[in-house]
């Protein structure tokens, strides 16, 4: 199925390059708009009206993010997301716009060319659906009764709703589902992304004969498939609240995984839960990663959430409250030069992605601790190899005892058994950085951590830091970030406040 693209990213070669990636791939495209910054993005896209969007997430100001969110809502086209920062920040953005992808810079040929292939796809999916928009009726039964609210039916209908995990095999599914011989079925509907079947509301054995056609479906297919049946008193409600509270019954996939037939009847409605960590869960995973306790990391994360009863969390906030746990995670990483490797970068990312995109909880918990397990052994790794470097001997030192405030050359160099004048140069030959200011560094990033995340009063965090006197600390901190703490402190508060007012 053509598509009218418009990809928009501020660096030129990412952009030709882009395009030209889907020139040369079989996507049948009609036309493919360019935009290098946000204002000509809106330019483009009100003009043209484009079927994809592949935008760099990282055009987009803060100021500028209202506008562009309740542009993509009412439009509503398939996006793709890129950004140089695989962070919780643009996850958490990912997961608001329910972009189909996130990709992060430097891309791989084959992730471009396999999330251009998922966009064109769910195209077709899409198109196919408002083309045939009005065949499948049965009678008195159309699509509209689904979607239009205050429709109501002469007769009443259970439902049940029947995913995939993929939704390219949809069509699939629906083929299979119009040849198997229900009983007491007047319609069945392919949607994008699932398949709805009305049942007659005489039907005594609904339960059992979706279990039997899942059963059916295991023998010819080995894609996973997930049926949620409604079966809640349906006088009083029409068809199209009936399908809503359905859609939203299947979201519960996501806990209880594919494999099942789900019967409710009645309309769930989540659990708020916040999905940032609190500072003292914050000290906690950062005491249990320093301790590779992952014994303690296991039980955190099974009774945090496969330990859930209904009524369940909104699976955003869970996804959200993942990558917050994962933000801690990279720190760890940072801490034993992990992310330097290409092997554990990948490994990030996979992590990343599967929070994003994972249909099932377990799994993407499961991936999350296996990736813990192998940061474990390459910290230990990065501990062996570096035993024998002074300088990174070092530093780890200081890293450790910045907190003492009468913290010398001297204390290091003999650490790590070097004369203090000789480990001195070393240091600024390999970092660039006196011994003072490394000190000074590694104080002022706790410093701001510690501003940012705690309510302890300056005074407290300048102890903290390594400095006895807090006027002494308050002067270097403003010679060091440009503002006072309490002003630094103060503007964190206002930017998450407003981040927070923007969702």
């Amino acid at each position: 199925m053509e598509g009218k693209w418009l990809i928009a990213d501020r660096d030129l070669n990412e952009r030709e390059g882009l395009k030209w990636l889907l020139k040369t791939s079989s996507i049948p495209v009609t036309n493919i708009i360019l935009a290098s910054n946000f204002q000509e993005f809106i330019v483009h896209f009100e003009k043209e009206s484009p079927d994809i969007v592949l935008m760099e997430l990282d055009m987009v100001s803060k100021e500028e993010w209202s506008s562009f969110r309740e542009l993509m809502q009412i439009y509503d086209p398939i996006l793709l997301l890129t950004s140089a920062e695989a962070t919780f920040e643009k996850a958490r953005l990912a997961i608001d716009m329910q972009a189909l992808e996130l990709m992060i810079k430097p891309f791989s040929t084959t992730k471009i060319k396999s999330a251009y292939q998922k966009a064109s796809r769910k195209l077709g999916i899409k198109n196919n659906f408002n083309s045939n928009y009005h065949v499948n009726s049965y009678k008195d039964i159309s699509y509209e009764a689904l979607f239009i609210p205050h429709t109501m039916n002469s007769e009443n209908y259970h439902i049940a709703a029947f995913q995939t995990e993929s939704i390219e095999t949809i069509p699939t599914l629906h083929s299979f589902l119009t040849e198997y011989p229900f009983k007491d079925v007047p319609g069945i509907f392919a949607l994008n992304d699932m398949v709805i079947l009305l049942f007659k509301e005489i039907c005594p054995n609904i339960k059992e004969q979706c279990q039997k056609a899942m059963r059916k479906w295991d023998e010819e297919f080995s894609e996973p498939l997930a049926i949620v049946v409604h079966k809640g008193n349906s006088s009083p409600l029409t068809l199209n609240q009936k399908y809503l509270q359905t859609r939203k019954m299947l979201e519960f996939t996501y806990y209880k995984g594919y494999q099942q037939v789900v019967e409710l009847n009645y309309s769930p409605d989540w659990v708020h839960i916040d999905p940032f960590l609190a500072p003292p869960e914050q000290r906690e995973w950062v005491d249990m990663l320093a301790n590779s306790d992952l014994e303690k990391i296991k039980k955190w994360l099974y009774d945090e959430f496969l330990q859930l009863k209904e009524r369940y969390p909104d699976p955003v906030l869970v996804r959200i409250r993942l990558t917050s746990i994962l933000a801690q995670v990279r720190r760890y990483m940072m801490t034993y030069n992990l992310d330097g490797d290409q092997s554990f970068e990948r490994e990030y990312r996979y992590i990343f992605n599967s929070i994003l995109y994972d249909t099932v909880l377990y799994r993407t918990v499961q991936n999350f601790i296996l990736f813990v397990q192998k940061l474990f052994l390459g910290a230990e790794a990065s501990i062996r190899n570096f035993k024998q470097d002074p300088i990174e001997r070092g530093i780890a030192f200081m890293e450790a005892n910045f907190s003492n405030s009468v913290l010398r050359l001297e204390d290091v160099a003999n650490y790590v058994d070097r004369n203090p004048s000789y480990f001195s140069h070393l240091l600024i030959s390999k970092t660039g950085s006196s011994f003072t200011d490394f000190l000074t560094r590694i104080r002022m990033k706790e410093a701001k951590r510690l501003l940012t995340e705690t309510n302890l009063p300056v005074k407290e965090i300048s102890q903290l830091a390594g400095y006895q006197n807090s006027n002494y600390f308050s002067r270097m901190f403003k010679e060091a970030v440009g503002i006072a703490p309490r002003e630094f402190r103060m503007k964190k508060i206002d930017i998450h406040h407003s981040e927070k007012g923007s969702e």
